[in-house]
């Protein structure tokens, strides 16, 4: 058997799919000792709530995913000088590559901006979940990186594990995106799919998906359409060569939405949902919106419901390719930074998306 090869990563946020990602490394150690020959060590930890933990050695993740659900801080497993802040821990972490998902702005991607900045100008590989610095940073993180000579990928950030980059990276080589539609949000889908099937209303609907936790206590950003529209400017950016924030999306969300418009449609044979689309205009610009649409049965998003997501690229070569993802969730998101893991390892964040 070959020499193993050892990785040392750091985790920058420790919430729902950082632990998530943990869990996995644990889970999926076995297999890529086995058929990768690595061996992946978790050298640091980062989180606000709980303090910052970083072991040359090795952290045991068990021990950290037991005192973060029990509320208890980190600091017993640190070894060495104390870490005030995030930017305390980035400067003395020994990692390799860097897992980020801590919290984020949508309105500049900070301060997660300066954190994968920071990584990166060190020589680390970044893996991250979140939208806002790929949103509003992607060129100037992708040359840092070149230039650093390292990764830096992004699967996560739209659709959560499903291999949407990696489908138009790896398998749709000197394609022509024309058009991309999709439903990104699965609490919007969700509450959507509930005053059609259930009659309930809107604010019925968003209790009950904030009571099985899909929706957030402040449901703002899914509801009024902005994290779909993060969304969909990535998408715009990566797979088309635009320059669009969030805000040129200008999204429209589904807060006003009537039962009765609902109920309406459906009766017409459509279905209402939050769609995302980003079009290439006759003179190469790019033109992407949000907002909700009532759609004919015979539309393939019609027939997405409850916390399903979906993408459709129209290309001039394929011409038409849709992915479906099925009860997307922390364990999802995480699966697709472990891909980006894994394909950092391989040399495919050498070839660019666009």
């Amino acid at each position: 058997m070959a020499e193993l090869k050892n990785l040392n990563v750091a985790l920058l946020g420790f919430g729902n799919v950082g632990r998530a990602l943990g869990e996995l490394l644990l889970r999926k150690a076995g297999t890529l000792r086995d058929e990768y020959g690595l061996v992946v060590r978790v050298v640091g930890i980062s989180t606000g709530r709980h303090g910052h933990a970083i072991n040359p050695a090795g952290i045991p993740v068990k021990a950290a995913l037991e005192a973060v659900r029990s509320g208890q801080p980190l600091t017993p497993l640190h070894h060495g000088a104390p870490v005030a802040d995030t930017a305390g821990f980035l400067a003395a972490t020994s990692a390799d590559l860097l897992f980020e998902t801590s919290p984020t702005s949508i309105t500049d991607g900070q301060p997660s901006l300066s954190y994968i900045t920071a990584a990166l100008t060190k020589g680390m590989h970044v893996v991250t979940a979140n939208k806002g610095p790929v949103a509003f940073a992607l060129r100037t993180l992708r040359m840092l990186a070149e230039q650093k000579g390292v990764g830096f990928m992004h699967e996560a950030t739209v659709m959560g594990g499903a291999p949407v980059m990696s489908l138009v990276r790896e398998s749709m080589p000197a394609a022509t995106i024309r058009r991309v539609r999709g439903i990104f949000n699965s609490t919007t889908n969700y509450i959507l799919s509930s005053m059609e099937q259930d009659n309930v209303t809107f604010e019925q609907a968003l209790h009950a998906a904030q009571e099985i936790g899909i929706a957030e206590t402040d449901p703002t950003l899914d509801i009024d359409g902005w994290d779909s529209a993060v969304k969909t400017a990535i998408v715009a950016n990566v797979f088309m060569g635009a320059s669009l924030t969030p805000q040129d999306v200008n999204p429209v969300g589904i807060r006003d939405l009537a039962l009765e418009t609902v109920q309406q449609r459906a009766g017409e044979g459509k279905r209402i949902r939050l769609i995302c689309e980003a079009v290439r205009q006759p003179d190469g610009t790019v033109r992407a919106s949000v907002a909700p649409q009532a759609l004919p049965q015979s539309d393939a998003l019609a027939q997405i419901v409850g916390r399903n997501n979906v993408i459709d690229f129209e290309t001039d070569t394929l011409h038409r390719i849709t992915l479906i993802e099925h009860s997307a969730g922390p364990d999802t998101t995480a699966y697709g930074m472990f891909a980006d893991m894994l394909n950092i390892l391989r040399g495919r964040h050498h070839t660019a998306v666009h």
